[in-house]
């Protein structure tokens, strides 16, 4: 299933990811309400067949700390050090929202990465529609590229979506799906992101890139390159027996990985798999 997304002026096919979803649908939802699709699978719907729910908020939707507080969260869209170089329409508090199931398999996670000495760190959870719509409005502005030196060094940007790099939805609105590594417990420190300071690409290696305090997983977060792919076999060694390791951890609690991103898992019983959310990310927001 593919959809054709114009992007810069030409004309980019939008690739359906088996848990990112990358079909955009008509009509979007308002700012409350979600989207409610029927889906096969757990690839996203076609177009046509997204229709408006009456219903708002996050129903049964918890936050994340408020579930496992041991739980070290790092919200990269609601600040700017992310591939926009912006914070995100819809990111109103720097939160991880996540359907109960989802927190509490994390939990169970978080568990099992304590046991060996290390600890979950998120970096985004439920993503609203009008961040997604964000998202695509930005890919459609060639000129907008502050951040390509470190998120895409090495891709053009009107290939973001053709790559399946981003989605429009996402299964990240229907609040079981996130984005996360593993860090040492305690975990080291990490120095604070500056707007404008000089950007080293994501593929560098881990002491020359952004200096996150994740242990090495071969690219850092929201890199968009093939190394980033999960299996990718030019990841070897500390960076490829680290990424075995956090699939092991979600895949026991009942996640799924996208196989193109190392970070992205999605819960296998997605409590919500036809429906896209459209509210803040806010304490506000929870049913």
């Amino acid at each position: 299933m593919r959809r054709s997304v114009r992007v810069g002026g030409g004309v980019v096919l939008a690739l359906v990811a088996v848990l990112g979803g990358c079909s955009r649908p008509q009509p979007r939802p308002g700012p409350t309400a979600p989207v409610s699709a029927p889906l096969t699978g757990s690839a996203s719907p076609p177009p046509s067949s997204a229709t408006p729910t009456p219903t708002g908020g996050l129903p049964g939707f918890v936050v994340l700390t408020d579930v496992d507080p041991r739980i070290h969260a790092d919200i990269r869209y609601a600040t700017a050090h992310n591939f926009v170089g912006r914070p995100i329409v819809g990111y109103r508090e720097p939160l991880c929202l996540l359907t109960r199931q989802a927190a509490e398999a994390l939990r169970r996670v978080q568990d099992a990465a304590l046991a060996g000495g290390h600890s979950l760190k998120v970096y985004d959870c439920y993503r609203p529609q009008p961040a997604v719509d964000d998202f695509v409005a930005w890919s459609k502005r060639p000129g907008e590229q502050q951040t390509k030196a470190e998120f895409y060094p090495d891709l053009a940007k009107d290939r973001l979506f053709a790559d399946g790099y981003i989605g429009a939805p996402t299964a990240h609105s229907r609040g079981s799906t996130l984005d996360l590594t593993l860090v040492d417990e305690p975990p080291a420190s990490q120095p604070a992101y500056v707007p404008g300071q000089p950007l080293v690409p994501c593929t560098a290696p881990p002491g020359r890139r952004f200096a996150d305090n994740s242990i090495d997983m071969g690219t850092g977060f929201d890199c968009f390159d093939a190394r980033a792919h999960t299996a990718d076999p030019r990841i070897t060694g500390t960076a490829r027996d680290n990424r075995q390791l956090l699939r092991r951890l979600m895949t026991d609690a009942g996640f799924v990985n996208y196989d193109r991103e190392w970070w992205h898992y999605g819960l296998r019983d997605d409590p919500h798999p036809r429906t896209y959310f459209a509210a803040p990310v806010a304490r506000s927001s929870l049913g």
